[in-house]
């Protein structure tokens, strides 16, 4: 049988794909080139990307196309896992999580997702219910 490979993605890559000027630019082009398997985000890291690709409404608009077309997958969270949110920021607020953190951390529990791309060294610090890290498959 064969199992496709699950990865969340988080806010500094996709923002880097779609900005040229971004130091990260060429690595994210690199990573969707070679990377095989399914892409999983949330809504809270859709907004984070959306406000940081602000400097271009254009910008904007081809990454919200990117995702139409089946670039990534986005993960839907329902009211109760506010609890889980509320208890992973707390639990770590010396770091600090923030929302679309937690709700990345969320969705590897409830999707069962191990691999992250992600340009942020804090979600080193995040381990999910089962007390596993997520491995960050992009850097």
């Amino acid at each position: 049988m064969n199992s496709v490979r699950k990865t969340l993605i988080d806010a500094g890559p996709l923002i880097a794909l779609f900005d040229k000027n971004d130091q990260y630019h060429k690595r994210a082009i690199s990573f969707l080139k070679n990377f095989e398997g399914s892409l999983f985000t949330t809504w809270p890291v859709i907004t984070e990307v959306s406000h940081m690709l602000g400097f271009s409404t254009k910008t904007q608009i081809n990454f919200l196309k990117w995702i139409n077309r089946g670039g990534l997958e986005i993960l839907e969270l329902q009211h109760y896992h506010l609890v889980r949110i509320i208890e992973l920021t707390e639990k770590f607020i010396d770091v600090p999580m923030d929302l679309a953190d937690a709700t990345l951390i969320v969705a590897s529990e409830v999707r069962n997702i191990s691999e992250v791309a992600s340009v942020d060294s804090d979600l080193y610090n995040y381990r999910n219910i089962r007390d596993k890290y997520l491995v960050n498959i992009f850097i």
